[in-house]
Formats: structure tokens, sequence, C-alpha cells
């Protein structure tokens, strides 16, 4: 009897130390894909790094507790569709999109895999969400109201530059938000009686140089707005150096191209929505329905103003300019 009770009791505690350890090795790790407008695998940029670190934030490691597929449009548009199908396929947890058309391509391919989205365009107006807050359907996650702020921009730039007389756009003509983007632009500056030239470039490879030297030619441009697009957010820096060459003043939607020289900018603050963007996966995977969290808008915006530049330009910008900004690069 004795005996028995030994086996029975050598059993449990067996059972106990063997059931933890199949638990942990049979444990699903969820899968993310994520779908980046820039940069490539050997350098995934700012929003990219962004969000790896808001998973840091929330407990998860790659390659340990989760997984993220990236992929990357690397300039080529016509590969959208392809991309995020591939994903789908994967049937990751949750996908993470960046711009209008890989939002749009990842609301064509699944109406099941919950997507997070971080956008400069407003959601509701572009069809992709009921409303902000109560999305609906499969989407949900963060815009910047990056296009909601052109009236804005073009106030700020003319504090900045109290002369200007006409303002050159850079935009990327083939792409719907820098479209939409555009025709915004035309609209506040019709209101604040600032003349516009369009500076419109196409493809993966746009001809900068050229729209430059648009700029030049005629009844000269003298300051310049850059509108985010994937061709341009790959270019930052050959951007920043030609409005240099040109001493054009520019304003630009986000605070990277300052960093690369351009300005100032005007924006959310995109790190921050990145790494947020890592919330709302975090929230899907323990259960959450995309239906059901609200997309988040900034609540601040931050105004960038790089001094170099100024100096390099020969602007002088005015004292109270200085005292509003957000942040200074010297």
């Amino acid at each position: 009897m004795s005996k028995n009770i030994c086996c029975l009791a050598l059993c449990a505690l067996l059972l106990a130390h063997t059931f933890p350890t199949v638990a942990q090795q049979t444990a699903k790790v969820p899968r993310i894909g994520y779908v980046s407008a820039i940069g490539d695998p050997k350098t995934p940029g700012p929003q990219v790094e962004a969000f790896r670190q808001g998973l840091r934030d929330l407990g998860y490691i790659e390659g340990k507790n989760i997984v993220v597929e990236y992929r990357y449009v690397e300039g080529r548009g016509d590969r959208t569709p392809s991309l995020v199908a591939e994903l789908v396929r994967l049937t990751v947890d949750v996908l993470v999109v960046t711009t209008q058309p890989l939002i749009r391509a990842a609301k064509q391919a699944t109406k099941t895999i919950p997507i997070v989205m971080v956008t400069g365009q407003d959601p509701v107006a572009t069809g992709f969400i009921e409303s902000l807050a109560r999305p609906g359907g499969n989407i949900t996650g963060l815009t910047s109201l990056s296009r909601e702020l052109g009236g804005k921009r073009l106030e700020l730039l003319k504090e900045v530059v109290p002369g200007i007389s006409r303002v050159g756009v850079l935009w990327q003509a083939n792409a719907p938000g820098p479209i939409i983007a555009f025709k915004e632009y035309e609209t506040a500056a019709r209101a604040l009686k600032i003349p516009l030239q369009s500076l419109e470039v196409r493809g993966p490879n746009p001809d900068l140089a050229g729209a430059f030297q648009t700029a030049a030619k005629g009844r000269r441009v003298n300051a310049l707005i850059t509108v985010s697009g994937a061709s341009l957010n790959r270019n930052p820096k050959q951007i920043a150096d030609l409005a240099i060459k040109n001493r054009l003043p520019s304003m630009c939607e986000r605070s990277e191209y300052v960093e690369a020289g351009c300005l100032v900018s005007y924006s959310a603050n995109d790190a921050d929505q990145y790494r947020r963007a890592a919330y709302y996966v975090d929230r899907i995977l323990k259960g959450a329905k995309p239906a059901d969290l609200p997309v988040e808008q900034p609540t601040k915006f931050e105004l960038v103003i790089n001094l170099k530049t100024a100096k390099q330009i020969g602007v002088t910008i005015p004292p109270e300019m200085l005292a509003r900004a957000s942040r200074l690069i010297k």
C-alpha cells in the first residue's frame, strides 16, 4: 500500500513539473506584420525604430515573445498589394501599415486580421473607418492629421519669412495622399493670398534637382513647402541640401527633414505615434477588438527650427518664433 502511495506521489510530482514546461513550449508566440513605406531591411528608419522601442517598453522582445515580419516598399508603390498579401498569407496576428495605399491594400486584403494604421489623413473621410470614436470593422490606430495643417504651416512660414511672395510646393504627383495635400495647400494659399507654384515629381526616384530648377525659373519662388510622401521621405537630406543651395526657406511636414537640414517643420511627434502603435498591437493581442479601440489624434504639435540652416541661407528667425519653438537645432 505504501509503495502505491509513493508511486502516485512521484507521478504527481513529475506531472507538476512537466505541465508548466509543456505549456511554455506550446505557448503561441504572436506574429506581427509591419509594412513600411520608407527604409529598407538594412536601414529601417526612425519609424520602425520607434515602433520597436514601443514594443520593448511594453515588455516584448523580438524573437523571444514576439515575432515581427517587416516588409519595405522601397519606393516601389506597385509592390504594395503583394507585400500586404504576403503577410496576410502568413496569418499574422496583427498587421501594421503606415500610408494611405498600404491601409487601402490591407483593408482590401483582409476583413479578419486586425489592422493598426498610422496615417496623416482623416481616416473617416478616406473611408477606412466609420468614426474616430468607434472605428468599426478591423481597422484602428492613429492619425497625425498632417493633412489638416496646411494653412497653419503656410501661416508659420510667412511669420518666419515675412517677405515671401511665391511659395513652391514640392510634392509627389502620383500618390493619393500628396494629391490631397496639394489641393489643401492651394485652398489655404488662396485664403492667405500667397501665390503657389507646383513643383511636382513622380516615381520612386524623383527628379528633385529638376524641381528646384523649375523653382528658380520665371517668377522666382522664394520659399518652399515639402509635402510628405513615400518617395520624398526617402530623400530628406537631398531636399534639404538643394533648398540650402538655392537659399530657399523650407517648411516641412516632418521633423526628420529639419534634422536633415530643412529650415522648419510643424507636425505631431512622429516617433511618439509609432511608439504608440505598439500600444495598439498590445491591446489587440490581449483581446481588444479594433472596432472598439478609438483612433487617437495628436494632442499637441511641434514647431522645430534649424538655426544652422537659417544662418546658411541668411534668414533671421523672429524672436517670438524662437520662443514658440518646441525644439531648436543648432
